[in-house]
Parts: structure tokens; sequence; C-alpha cells
């Protein structure tokens, strides 16, 4: 009985390291059994616990009625699947007349107690039917990217969502984003992953970086351009518009509009080109947009070259395969004017921890107050941890994997051989310095 007891004992006392060292595997092993039971078991508590069923119907009310029973309980909505995941459980349920996918967002925080879970997130799949994802443990604590993801050209991984799915950074999609941070936010890390991730993939990467290029320069053997001061970084955009037009001119010539052309074939952007045709796609990243657009002088005319050039680039480059990424501690008006114009047209949202509430809602302040008030919780110690938003409201924590300098640069070194010859940027191909030759010993 002794030695049964020790045995026990030690069984328990691995299990618990493994939940404290390794959740992952703690989950795949015993938490994601355990989390099925336990809410099989309680989900009509639950439900009817956190006001989420429904009166009973017209007619079951009647009947109750006639026969002179009691009043039928609340109904409770039917669990239509239940399924286990790497880092939780996912729920399918089907709702009653009269019940909102709302409901069970705002009542996330409810189940999350309720089933003992680490994360609920709510997603409305199609009418009458909302998906419930829980997270069964801390997944943005010490993030894991999984090995194999669904990356495709210009489709890159770069972070953990909360739900433990993958958060892609997709031009197709979202083509023009906006990314506000804090200094030792994890901003330029998050950075240097998305360069780090475009690297192996034909795209030409061009840079602005205004602080001399200490962020951008490391990376020059894979960019195709870069600037890192204001007047080049005029004529870089000014170049890359020039490139926009001519691309437009080309697609222009190929549309082939025809009265007997399918509707599917007719060209209105370089992915309908054929394939000899198509000009290599352009991601152009500014590195703090402050020092790009702030001037000491009242209607400078170099800053109204370079905003009206971004403007132009945000409003028409997609088509042309002109993709924009914008990085900054700050993003607004105080910047000067054409500033709220520009980021109305920056689809993509991210924020990392800031310094002050107000910041929080230059980024999503048009979209959902409670992105606003999630980025302004965000922990000192939790670098690399930021809020994502679309302009449809919804949004999301990720946090990406730690990337070093070390690492990106090696990754575009590795790939430099794919950097792509852009004519309209051949001006503005960084200068490799050789590497000198250490001295000679004395003899």
């Amino acid at each position: 009985m002794g030695w049964l007891l020790i045995g026990l004992a030690l069984v328990t006392g691995l299990v618990l390291l493994m939940r404290w060292r390794r959740p992952a595997w703690y989950w795949r092993c015993f938490g994601a059994a355990a989390a099925v039971v336990r809410v099989r078991l309680r989900y009509a508590d639950v439900m009817e616990a956190c006001h989420l069923t429904a009166p009973p119907s017209r007619f079951r009310l009647t009947v109750a009625r006639w026969l002179r029973r009691e009043v039928p309980r609340q109904r409770v909505p039917r669990l239509m699947r239940i399924t286990p995941t790497r880092t939780g459980v996912r729920l399918r349920i089907r709702m009653h007349p009269g019940q909102d996918a709302f409901e069970f967002a705002a009542a996330s925080d409810r189940l999350r107690h309720a089933f003992a879970i680490h994360q609920v997130t709510t997603r409305e799949l199609r009418p009458g039917v909302v998906q419930i994802t829980m997270t069964g443990y801390d997944v943005l604590k010490e993030v894991r990217m999984p090995a194999r993801t669904k990356a495709r050209l210009l489709r890159v991984p770069v972070a953990l969502r909360e739900d433990g799915q993958v958060h892609y950074r997709d031009y197709r999609q979202v083509p023009h984003s906006v990314t506000v941070g804090a200094t030792e936010s994890g901003k330029s890390v998050g950075q240097r992953a998305v360069i780090a991730e475009l690297a192996p993939q034909p795209v030409a990467l061009a840079g602005i970086d205004c602080k001399n290029g200490v962020e951008l320069a490391p990376f020059a053997r894979r960019f195709s351009a870069l600037a890192d001061n204001p007047d080049d970084a005029a004529d870089l955009l000014e170049a890359l518009v020039a490139r926009m037009e001519d691309i437009y001119q080309v697609i222009r010539r190929e549309q082939r509009i025809s009265a007997d052309t399918p509707d599917a074939e007719i060209a209105a952007n370089i992915w309908d080109l054929p394939e000899h045709l198509r000009p290599v796609p352009v991601v152009l990243t500014i590195d703090e947009i402050a020092e790009l657009t702030l001037s000491a002088k009242k209607n400078d005319p170099r800053r109204l070259r370079i905003i009206t050039a971004l403007i132009r680039l945000v409003q028409l480059g997609r088509a042309a395969g002109i993709f924009l990424d914008i990085y900054g501690q700050r993003f607004g008006s105080e910047l000067g004017d054409g500033i709220t114009m520009l980021r109305a047209q920056l689809t993509g949202r991210t924020a990392y921890r800031v310094n002050d509430e107000s910041t929080a809602k230059m980024v999503f302040g048009d979209i959902s107050p409670h992105a606003v008030f999630a980025t302004t919780q965000i922990p000192n110690e939790r670098r690399g941890m930021a809020v994502v938003a679309s302009t449809t409201g919804e949004w999301t924590h990720i946090r990406g994997p730690h990337v070093s300098m070390r690492k990106a640069v090696n990754t575009c070194n590795r790939h430099a051989h794919l950097t792509p010859y852009v004519p309209e940027l051949a001006r503005f191909k960084p200068v490799i310095a050789p590497v000198p030759a250490p001295p000679a010993e004395a003899a």
C-alpha cells in the first residue's frame, strides 16, 4: 500500500511538472480529455447560469397551460459538435430563435471561469451557428510556431493568436498596414519576422529608414532599394509611383475586354496578367513614420512630395503589386496634414504596448473601442504581444516568436540571390561595403 501511494504521488508530481513546464504536452496528454468531459457534464448548467438560454416556445407554453403542467424550463442551445484541438477545445452551437452571437461574445469571460479554461473567443460561422474556441493554456506565454504553416506567395506566418491559430500577414487580402508600439515593445522584432519570412519569396523588398538605416541596413543584401534620409525617401516614393503608373499602362494594354472575353479573364491587376508579363511585387517597409513626415518648416515642399506619393501608393498600389508596411511609435494628426487621410487607407492595424491611450485610439479608435482598451492592458513584460484588428471590427491578441537580428540577417543573406532587379529602383539599390581584411600580425 505504501509503494502504491508513493507511485501515485510520483505520477501526480510528474503531471503537475509537465503542466508547469510543458503545458502543450500536458494538454495533449491529459488536459484535452478532461476539458471535453468537463464541458459535456456542465454544458446545460453553464448555459443557464450564463444566461445563454432561450425561453420556451409559445406552443410548449400553450400545451403546458392546457394540461395544467409546470411552465417548461428555458431551452439550452444545442451543442452540435465538440472538437479537441492542439491548444484547446472548439464548440459548435446551434442558437435558438431570438439569440445572437453577440450574447455569447459578451459572456466569454463567464464561460472561461465556468469551464476552467484559459481563454474563450467566439465567432459566428453562419446564421444560427456560433463557434466557441476555448484555449486550454496560455499559448502566448512561450510562443512556439508550428512546424507546418499555410504560407504562400505574399502570405507569411508572423505570430500566434490567443486562440492558438497562426496569424498571417496576407498582402493579397490586406495590402497596406500600420503598426505602432512604444520603445522596447517588440515592434522591431515583429518587423524583422516579416522581412525574414518574405526573404525566400520572389518579391522585391524596399525600405525607408530615416534613422540612418540602423534598422533596415543589416538586411541590405536582400533589398532592391533602401533610403536612409528624407531626400532619398521622397525620390524613392516617386519612383514607386512612376512604376505604378507604368504597370497600369501594361494592365490597360492587356485587359482583353472584347465582347467574347469571359469576365474572369479581364485583367484588372497584375495577378490577371500572363506570367511572362506580370511584374514582380514590391513590399515597401517604412520604419518610424515620424522621422519621414515631421518637418520644422511650414508647407515644406519635400514633405508635400512624400505625403502625396504615400497617399497615391496606398490608394492605387494594390492592383500594381505595391504593398506598404508602415511602423511608428505614434501615427496621428500631430505628424502634419495628410496623415489622417493616409491612415484611413491602411486596412491592417496592429498595436504593441503603447505609452498612452491616445496612441491606441489613433489606430483602433475608428474600428473598436474594445481593441483600444485591450491595447492599454498589455503588460510591460510581454514584449512582442500586440493587438491586431481589421476594419470589420474584429480584433485579437497576438504574439510573435523572438527573431534575433542575427537570424534575420542570415536569412536575408542566404536568399540574397533572389533579389530581383527593378529598373525604376536601380539607383536606390544599397551598396554593400566589402568586409575589411583583418590586419596582418607583426613578425
